[in-house]
């Protein structure tokens, strides 16, 4: 059974990672910094990558198939290392990575809990909330018109991926819509 498990976590292990690849360039698209007003700071991008993170944990999370669950893990898994190196990168000493890096993960989970909700909700108004305490949180007044532009990219992107094949997903092939397509 353990063996199984490895065994189908690695399968995924590629994936995962041309996944992470494909979420991190998204969430670093120009278009959410200069166009959508998400803060080009650390925070603001830190953001940007967990929210795209959300996404696809989030599609990854409705199917059934173990390899769904294993691609997740694995996505997880290089998330939190990519906050090691980034927060090393920064200069943290070794005392206080693990403190940090932890820290991130739970914001992740945090984050991801409140925009499934949102999504999943009746009610318009949650994601443009959430986003706007999370992705824009270092910001203040941020017109309403920057947040809706990113919630209508969030509806969007979920619905593509919700479409878009486990198969697919496994080999690390994602197609996220373009933020700009959001904006009508």
């Amino acid at each position: 059974m353990v063996f199984t498990r490895i065994f189908k976590r690695d399968a995924t292990k590629a994936g995962a990672q041309l996944l992470y690849l494909a979420l991190a360039t998204q969430a670093r698209d120009p278009y959410f910094y200069a166009v959508a007003g998400v803060p080009d700071s650390l925070d603001g991008r830190f953001d940007a990558v967990a929210l795209h993170a959300f996404l696809v944990l989030n599609r990854l999370k409705r199917d059934p198939d173990p390899r769904a669950a294993a691609l997740a893990q694995n996505l997880v898994d290089l998330f939190v290392a990519d906050m090691d190196r980034s927060v090393r990168e920064l200069g943290v000493g070794d005392m206080g990575v693990s403190r940090r890096v932890k820290q991130m993960a739970q914001a992740l989970y945090g984050r991801a809990a409140v925009y499934e909700q949102a999504l999943a909700s009746d009610d318009a108004a949650l994601l443009p909330a959430a986003l706007a305490r999370n992705l824009y949180g270092t910001r203040e007044n941020v017109p309403a018109e920057e947040i809706a532009c990113v919630a209508r990219y969030v509806h969007a992107a979920a619905t593509s991926l919700a479409g878009q094949s486990l198969d697919a997903l496994v080999l690390g092939k994602i197609v996220f819509p373009p933020p700009a397509g959001a904006a009508s």
